[in-house]
Formats: C-alpha cells, structure tokens, sequence
C-alpha cells in the first residue's frame, strides 16, 4: 500500500457468512485496492470457506485461513494476527464480515494510524459516530458496557468493545498475544486494556456503524456475560495501580 504504514492486512474471521463475504471482500478491494485481505474460516458448515477459496483463486490479495471447527472470535483474531506478522505485514486491520464495518471508511483508521498511534478504533461512541439501524436495547446495552469498562478500567476510551480497528505490527508484538484468552466484545476490551496498560498510544476515528442485513448475529448472553466478569476482575486486580499512579 502507498502508505508510510507499509504493508496492511484486513483480518475479516467468518462463520456461516457465504452470503455477506463476497460483497465484503468486493468493497475492500475497491476501497483500497493495495490491502490484503485474509480471511480466516472457523469451518463454516454453510461452505463460506470454500467461497473465500474462490476469492483466493481469483485474487492474489485475498488469502485463506481454514480452521478446524468453531472456535470464538478472540481465537480466530489472534490466529489472523500471527499469520499476518509470519507474513511481514505492518499494519493489521480488524473487520467484521457481516458489513457493519463499511471497508469505505478504513482509511480514517489508516490516516490516524499514520500519526502517531498505535491502535486506532473505529468508535460508535466519540461525536461523529453513530449506528444504523440498531433496536434501543443493543445500542443501551453497548453504551453500558463500553461506560463500564471505561470506568472500571480507568482506560480514555469511549469504545472498547469495537471490533474495527487498526493494529501496528509493532503493537502486536509488543502486548503480547501467547496467553489471550478472551472472547467476543471481551477480546476487544482485553487488548485495549493491554494496549494502554503496555504505554502505547490508543486513537479513536468516528465510524458508521451499520447493523447486518443478512445472516444472524453472533452476540449471545453467554459472550455478554464473559465481558463483564472478566472487566470486572481486571479492574479491580489494576485497582492498585491504579491508586499508586495516583497519589
């Protein structure tokens, strides 16, 4: 890419999404035509793998990542992240396949990340975002955790739980990824936290962010209820730090 960033690779994991992958992938590649995409398939029963490996054929920017069974998403991101820096690329995106990231607006990321940031987020929650199509309840439901975590961690981001965002290679590397755990929106928290705990500087760019059309949404009682916990017992095993930093 034609970037002092260097070489970007959009990690888009899947599951069940043959009817949202090509259109996704067609708009990434119109948008910006030198980034990578690699997606990375926990072995979609409805045959989204074996789409990805059309795109593959026909694209040498597009790569495939199978992997053995449904796994969660933290996994699938950590997995796309070590492909990606096996890979030597420089910038790794994170992009959801069912087009609630519109591929339109990741060059706001990469234009932020070209300062001097070291993850950018596409946030719902800073003025200039805002969400399409929503039912009240998800959008009560976000504004709450995202508050939460906020608070809870001591962490100056509006968006946590956002899973746009834009990573350097360096960043990565250095917050380490060998004992992830988390899952869902809690993935998304867990590295923000790391990223700003590891000294690192976090930017937030305004996003869309647009509800899906097709296909169903992987949010369950069960991923709500991990994030909570475990920002709970994050916040109050850095409380001490916290109060340290403080005084």
């Amino acid at each position: 890419m034609e970037r002092s960033l260097g070489r970007v690779l959009v990690i888009v994991p899947t599951y069940n999404e043959r009817e949202n992958l090509p259109m996704i992938a067609g708009r990434l590649r119109a948008a910006l035509p030198d980034v990578h995409l690699l997606v990375a398939d926990d072995g979609s029963p409805d045959g989204t793998g074996a789409v990805a490996d059309e795109l593959a054929a026909a694209d040498d920017h597009v790569h495939v990542l199978h992997r053995p069974g449904k796994r969660g998403l933290g996994a699938a991101y950590v997995a796309g992240f070590r492909w990606g820096l096996s890979e030597g690329y420089d910038v790794l995106v994170e992009m959801d396949a069912d087009g609630s990231h519109k591929p339109e607006e990741l060059h706001l990321l990469l234009d932020a990340l070209g300062g001097s940031a070291d993850l950018v987020i596409g946030s719902r929650w800073v003025p200039g975002g805002r969400v399409v199509n929503w039912p009240a309840s998800r959008e009560l439901l976000s504004r709450v955790a995202n508050t939460y975590a906020r608070l809870m961690l001591g962490v100056p981001v509006r968006d946590t739980t956002a899973g746009f965002r834009a990573y350097r290679a360096s960043t990565l590397e250095k917050i380490g990824l060998d004992d992830v755990r988390s899952e869902g929106y809690c993935f998304q928290v867990d590295l923000t936290l790391r990223t700003v705990r590891g000294g690192l500087r976090v930017a937030e760019v305004p996003i869309t962010f647009v509800d899906r059309v097709v296909g169903a949404s992987k949010m369950s009682r069960a991923i709500v209820a991990e994030a909570f916990w475990r920002v709970t017992v994050w916040g109050l095993t850095g409380l001490p730090r916290r109060l340290r930093r403080s005084r």
